[in-house]
């Protein structure tokens, strides 16, 4: 009996892990990616070793050991995760695998949570490696255990590139066996692969080139890419991943006799575009991001003296940034083929009113920059980084976002090119762990001046709670050792270091005083748990309202940002509601003592 559960995309790619037998899974969370590993690791007595690593190139250093022995092992990471990772990601192409070797990459369009959209499928040309691009979560799932298969074959690392809507939609997926046996691991010191001197890298480029055609050409005779030829038709439509879904709906819809393509790996079927651009006039090329595929398409249709004409993004027709969907591809249609489609996309659009996102109510972080900007003022300078302190933009304390880790390297840059005003950078306890350590040894060594904020709540909050070096636990939840942050920046040349509690507003100021005047790097550590993950740890405050008869309207608690706090214009007075966590910050900020601790 065939059995369907209903579940995340995130879900059905950790059972299409499963399916395939995976023996190491390791990777660092980011959305939308994290759900696998959560998956993985909530899963009873798992029969594979499965870690939050400090950062992506560690995780994908550690899926390589395991693929050297000959089990399958799995990397899971974001699309600008394969930054940090590329390093040992491009060698390994020319090294090569022996067990099936996975990079799980979750590609953004719209930047729902990244500060960029980049096409990892780029990468995966870049590489010269095999990538799988799944069209819905079934598929994702159902390409798993192929792809395994496929990287033992030509022994080479596979990507495979779910984009959000994979990855955070739902569906009904059918499910597969489970495979009983795992393989022994077993490490053969094949030095003239596992050693990359230039002597042996160069014979691994020649062989990775000679193989492009066979993988080109197996991949072609995949179920992930398919052809309907229409007799008689003129007009071609060719889908990319999650694209081709948007186009094969529309076509279906408007019951237009096109021949369509659908692509889901890469190399692209060049059999399979060849055979229809053999066919038809036009062509119109739908997938997101770069227009990786339509390049593919004219260079073939210029190598066999083809004239046909091949549309996309390059000539405005489908837009290069963003998400796709099916009003995208008729809009698209209409310009290709001069159409009047009567068609229209139903549509569940509302008017909303504005909605940045926030802080959460109690998050300590928001009294760290409350303190900050109390000490530092408006004319510092405030690099930041990558976590839900971003936030603190709406703070004013938050100035510049690269990429993870980049806060102490800007300030250092700041400070080095001459900048005379206070420089005061924050930082993650979780992004510290990933990349910020060398940011710091760095500006250290380099005798910056400048003030390093470590915001440290315990927990890897922005993307789900997951786990890091500071917190004491595994993935899994097994107890395993508490790094300590203070020790670590004091072990790293780090003569100022101080550590308060955010929420005792005087005393984290008087820190940052001292950090201030303090010439060199001086390191503040703010301690307080993730106010959510607080409470899921049983952690239970006295909640906190304003006495009417003392507030004068001010407003300078609501000015401190906290969801908590609205200002009753009738009343001319300040309202704490019931999302208040107790943490009594506003209390401190309130010159009048009109926002007082419900006792209970």
């Amino acid at each position: 009996m065939t059995m369907r559960e209903y579940m995340l995309g995130n879900v059905a790619i950790a059972r299409g892990l499963l399916e395939g037998g995976v023996q190491v899974v390791a990777g660092y969370p980011g959305t939308p990616s994290s759900e696998i590993i959560d998956t993985l690791a909530a899963r009873k007595d798992p029969d594979y070793h499965i870690e939050w690593s400090v950062n992506e190139k560690v995780a994908m250093e550690v899926a390589v050991g395991a693929a050297w022995t000959g089990v399958r092992s799995v990397v899971t990471m974001k699309h600008v995760g394969l930054n940090v990772a590329a390093d040992p990601f491009m060698t390994l192409a020319y090294a090569g695998t022996k067990g099936g070797l996975i990079a799980i990459v979750a590609d953004d369009p719209s930047c729902h949570s990244s500060q960029n959209e980049q096409d990892t499928r780029r990468y995966a040309q870049f590489a010269l490696v095999p990538c799988f691009d799944p069209s819905t979560p079934q598929e994702a799932k159902d390409m798993l255990p192929y792809a395994f298969e496929f990287s033992e074959k030509f022994e080479v690392p596979v990507i495979f590139r779910p984009t959000t809507r994979i990855s955070h939609g739902k569906s009904d997926i059918e499910l597969g066996e489970m495979p009983v046996e795992k393989t022994a691991p077993n490490f053969e010191k094949l030095l003239d692969r596992w050693v990359m001197l230039p002597k042996n890298a160069r014979p691994r480029h020649t062989h990775l080139l000679s193989i492009q055609q066979s993988i080109e050409d197996a991949l072609a005779e995949s179920p992930w890419n398919s052809l309907e030829l229409k007799p008689d038709a003129k007009f071609g439509v060719i889908g990319a991943g999650i694209a081709s879904v948007y186009a094969k709906e529309a076509l279906v819809e408007l019951g237009l006799e096109v021949s369509y393509l659908k692509i889901g790996t890469y190399p692209v079927p060049r059999k399979l575009i060849l055979e229809l651009l053999e066919t038809v006039d036009t062509v119109l090329v739908f997938e997101e991001l770069e227009p990786i595929v339509e390049e593919q398409v004219k260079m073939i249709a210029q190598e066999a003296g083809l004239e046909v004409s091949v549309f996309g993004k390059t000539n405005g027709f489908v837009p290069r940034e963003g998400e796709l969907d099916v009003s995208a591809f008729l809009e698209a249609l209409k310009k290709t083929f001069d159409l009047e489609t009567e068609a229209e996309t139903s549509s569940t659009a509302l008017e909303l009113a504005p909605r940045p996102p926030a802080l959460c109510a109690g998050c300590s972080h928001r009294a760290t920059f409350y303190s900050m900007k109390k000490v530092f003022g408006k004319d510092a300078i405030y690099p930041s980084d990558i976590g839900c302190y971003t936030l603190g933009i709406q703070n004013g304390t938050v100035e510049t976002t690269l990429c993870m880790g980049s806060s102490i390297s800007v300030a250092s840059g700041l400070y080095h090119a001459g900048e005379k005003r206070p420089i005061c950078c924050s930082i993650g306890d979780s992004t510290f762990f990933h990349s910020g350590m060398n940011s710091l040894l760095n500006a250290i060594v380099n005798k910056a001046n400048i003030t390093v904020t470590i915001l440290d709540n315990r927990i890897t909050a922005m993307t789900g709670h997951q786990p890091n070096p500071g917190v004491g636990y595994t993935a899994t939840g097994e107890p395993t050792v508490q790094v300590s942050l203070e020790e670590l920046c004091k072990a790293m040349g780090a003569e100022f270091v101080s550590v308060v509690d955010p929420y005792r507003l005087e005393e984290t100021q008087e820190a940052f005083k001292a950090a201030k005047e303090f010439e060199g790097v001086a390191v503040v550590i703010t301690r307080q748990p993730c106010v959510i993950s607080g409470k899921r740890a049983g952690i239970r405050r006295a909640p906190y309202l304003v006495d009417p008869e003392k507030c004068e309207g001010c407003k300078q608690c609501v000015k401190f940002g906290c969801p908590a706090i609205e200002f009753n214009e009738k009343d001319k007075c300040a309202v704490i509601t019931s999302l208040c966590s107790g943490c009594g910050v506003c209390a401190q900020i309130c010159k009048f003592d009109a926002i007082l601790e419900v006792k209970r």
